[in-house]
């Protein structure tokens, strides 16, 4: 057993176990981080899986999109350290690549310069998500009070007599006609990854459900995996090629991961989605606007088969907004927000809101019922951590005319200012440090309104309209 699993183990023991029982519902990134939060508060952690959960690093049946490029950024891996101590060293020794950003980085736009390749002394993982989640459940596994029970159908989320709150879990084996099992619950994580057993849950205790914002956007990508050539470039380990707003939606990615293999994914939205055959791929990525990505995989093979995956919309579900929600229980990762993909942050802000539940448990630890109102006050401040993310990915997701959903009233204006933020970064090392921190979720957006920053932003703004 890792030797910080054990010492947390036992000052937990030490301390007081605030309640017997906690489920989790769902095995993914979000349920493998809530439980780890939640097995220093509760005696028995129990994770509730539809999926045989493999030994090995291979995508279960259950997440069709492991097979593609899943990005954790920086503040994700913070926060998994945090619950995971050491956890880098797992993922290094398991094969995972470090990258230091964005030295590591080449991140490419249409009709300008790369952005610099400077090292700001942050570290990221590049891996599969079928890596990162078996090492996660590896060290799970270790905490003697979390308990795995997979191949399972969840069949509601029950309160008790009152609805005041939630008190067990019904469930079967996935095979139809299966006697079903009920599991009592101090307190129940949602981390099914839809929303739809809390969603459930407040009908049938006739409570409101959440409104919900969704932002419609049609995406389509593929990815191929192939071995690293022996003449891989040696000035980039990621190349990111961007999108040529509003005029075109096709977009790329290629990253290393274990086994000293290429990752790479290209994306397009609506009628431009890229193919699923490597010719026709080919093809797709040689009209980027940059041909690096092109260049770089254009006498490479795939191992194997290509997998496509389409994302037609995020949607936040506005748990947050709710006043009367009922204790012991907690949606969490995509069961609250569902991200775009392309940008990578729906594992790290799932990291995130597992490290807020802990913290929040660690300060109600004492009081008399530290589950009475706990998952309002996740709630409120879940939501909070959100807005950046979802402001990050929705601005650009906008640039389209395709693209669905309540437009922001400044949009153009924030187009404007991120596309003259990104210039000015070229220039000032200290910006385009700032605006690293904001992209990887170690700081809030708001840190871009400092004065001296504006002031830049607003001159390039102006030149740009000049020109």
């Amino acid at each position: 057993m890792n030797p910080d699993n054990v010492e947390r183990s036992q000052a937990a023991s030490r301390s007081r176990f605030i309640a017997k029982n906690a489920i989790v519902v769902g095995a993914g990134i979000a349920g493998l981080t809530a439980a780890e939060a939640l097995a220093d508060w509760f005696e028995r952690v129990t994770v509730l899986e539809r999926d045989r959960m493999p030994d090995q690093a291979v995508p279960r049946p259950g997440t069709p999109q492991a097979w593609h490029v899943h990005g954790l950024l920086v503040g994700g891996m913070r926060a998994l350290e945090e619950l995971f101590p050491h956890l880098g060293e797992d993922l290094s020794r398991a094969g995972a690549v470090p990258i230091r950003i964005s030295q590591d980085l080449r991140e490419e736009f249409a009709n300008r310069d790369p952005m610099p390749q400077r090292d700001f002394g942050m570290v990221a993982y590049t891996m599969t998500r079928a890596l990162l989640e078996t090492t996660l459940k590896q060290r799970a596994m270790q905490r003697s009070n979390i308990v795995f029970r997979q191949n399972l159908r969840v069949l509601g989320i029950l309160a008790g007599p009152d609805g005041r709150r939630v008190t067990s879990v019904r469930f079967a084996d996935a095979e139809e006609g299966s006697r079903e099992e009920t599991l009592p619950a101090d307190l129940v994580v949602d981390a099914s990854g839809r929303g739809q057993l809390t969603i459930a849950s407040l009908q049938s205790m006739g409570r409101d459900v959440p409104d919900e914002t969704e932002i419609g956007i049609d995406l389509g990508y593929t990815t191929a995996i192939m071995e690293m050539p022996d003449d891989a470039p040696v000035d980039w380990k990621v190349v990111l090629t961007h999108a040529n707003a509003p005029h075109s939606t096709r977009r790329g990615l290629i990253f290393p991961i274990e086994g000293h293999r290429w990752m790479m994914t290209a994306a397009g939205c609506g009628g431009d989605r890229p193919p699923g055959e490597w010719t026709a791929l080919l093809a797709f990525l040689r009209q980027f606007s940059t041909p690096t990505i092109y260049n770089a995989v254009r006498n490479s093979t795939p191992i194997g088969r290509m997998a496509r995956f389409g994302f037609p919309h995020s949607i936040w579900r506005h748990f947050e907004r709710l006043t009367d929600f009922p204790d012991g229980l907690i949606p969490i990762g995509d069961a609250f927000c569902r991200f775009n993909p392309i940008y990578g942050q729906g594992m790290t802000v799932a990291a995130k809101e597992a490290c807020l539940l802990h913290r929040l448990l660690g300060a109600r630890a004492s009081e008399p019922d530290p589950v009475e109102g706990l998952g309002r006050a996740f709630l409120a401040e879940a939501g909070s951590l959100i807005e950046t993310p979802w402001m990050m990915a929705a601005i650009p997701d906008f640039a389209y005319p395709h693209t669905s959903g309540k437009r922001p009233p400044d949009l153009e204006n924030s187009l404007r200012f991120s596309k003259a933020l990104s210039r000015v970064a070229v220039r000032d090392a200290s910006v385009q440090k700032l605006a690293n921190e904001v992209w990887h979720m170690l700081k809030p957006r708001s840190v871009l309104q400092d004065p001296a920053i504006m002031r830049q932003v607003e001159a390039e703004m102006t030149e740009m309209a000049g020109a």
